[in-house]
């Protein structure tokens, strides 16, 4: 008599939220608070913030196929003050805000509280009509899902601008910024890799590429990330991002066999495509103090500024770690100075040929 087969059991397993299986399945917590996500009523919650903050938003499903949602934000009266049309923010989200620390391509969504009340701000303080999109997660949608996903985001972008009255009304596209924090400031190198910045045709044209603590690594470690360790250095948060962390991450959003430099993650490695050639919008690459990629994100403004010829601003915020304007709270003094850099560098290139 053969033995019986044994149970599936945990191979990966990320913060008790998702586990992958022995057996390939997908095992997502049921607890709704390990998920929780803004209604789309704005005053649902009743604080009266977002009224205060004057914006108003609302849910759409963008790709039917896949379920995916986009939430579009918009400052409240803006045309019986200013009858110029505002810049676009195409956003992609992060994956914190469910316990803190990264969610590399495996968590996440527009509707967060982290992510939502960044897009608040950026709505209301640029002002700027903001469209955040979710895309597909990993390991369900290993990369270039959530890639391939900001592609097709763009064009529905593009289809829909002459179309939907919040879009429409008060947004200019011809000044689209695209911009993300972590994992979402990956997909906003790709996307000003791929489109440059007219290659999605007219009303749209990208102006410029926000990539806030970009999710970035390689087969070569770093400085700092050969001194971390899976339990991060004393005095750190009990989230803070490690080398072992991502690389836990990267065996579930990876294609199978691929490894870390791939260039879907290692934007600049060996084998990534060469992009002088390329016209891209300018970049503002937004490393934190504490993230254990930040010479990475050093390295990336290097290489893109001095071997490929693009125009590059590079910043790091002082005493913050990844994704750090996507906590839960973003009305800290980094995410207030978060706010004037992003708000400057749209100023500056909103307008520029």
């Amino acid at each position: 008599m053969s033995p019986p087969s044994s149970s599936p059991h945990v191979v990966d397993d990320i913060r008790g939220l998702v586990q992958l299986m022995s057996d390939g399945t997908v095992r997502r917590s049921a607890d709704p608070s390990s998920f929780p996500v803004v209604d789309a009523d704005p005053d649902a919650d009743g604080d009266g913030e977002p009224d205060d903050l004057g914006v108003e938003w609302k849910d759409v499903t963008w790709h039917r196929e896949h379920d995916l949602n986009a939430r579009l934000y918009r400052p409240r009266h803006l045309g019986a003050s200013n009858d110029a049309r505002i810049p676009v923010i195409a956003y992609f989200h992060g994956g914190g805000g469910a316990g803190g620390a990264a969610g590399f391509f495996c968590l996440g969504s527009g509707r967060w509280p982290g992510p939502h009340n960044w897009c608040l701000r950026l709505a209301s303080e640029l002002p700027a009509v903001v469209v955040s999109f979710d895309y597909r997660l990993a390991p369900e949608h290993r990369l270039p899902a959530a890639i391939d996903d900001s592609e097709a985001a763009m064009a529905w972008l593009r289809a829909h601008a002459a179309h939907d009255p919040w879009l429409a009304d008060d947004a200019d596209f011809g000044r689209v910024f695209v911009a993300g924090a972590s994992a979402g400031g990956n997909i906003a190198h790709h996307v000003a890799a791929t489109f440059g910045k007219a290659g999605l045709g007219a009303p749209v044209r990208i102006r410029g590429a926000l990539l806030l603590t970009p999710a970035m690594s390689g087969e070569a470690r770093t400085r700092a990330e050969a001194s971390s360790s899976a339990t991060p250095a004393h005095g750190a948060d009990a989230a803070s991002l490690t080398a072992d962390m991502v690389d836990r991450y990267a065996r579930l959003f990876l294609p199978a066999g691929a490894n870390r430099d791939h260039p879907a993650i290692n934007v600049t490695g060996p084998g990534a495509p060469a992009l002088a050639a390329v016209a891209m919008p300018p970049l503002l690459v937004v490393a934190a103090e504490r993230d254990v990629l930040k010479e990475r994100h050093a390295q990336y403004a290097r290489r893109m500024k001095e071997e490929w010829g693009k125009q590059v601003e590079y910043a790091e915020i002082a005493g913050v770690g990844h994704g750090f304007s996507e906590a839960d709270d973003p009305w800290t003094p980094p995410a207030d100075e978060l706010v004037r850099l992003v708000r400057r560098f749209v100023v500056a290139h909103m307008n520029a040929e």
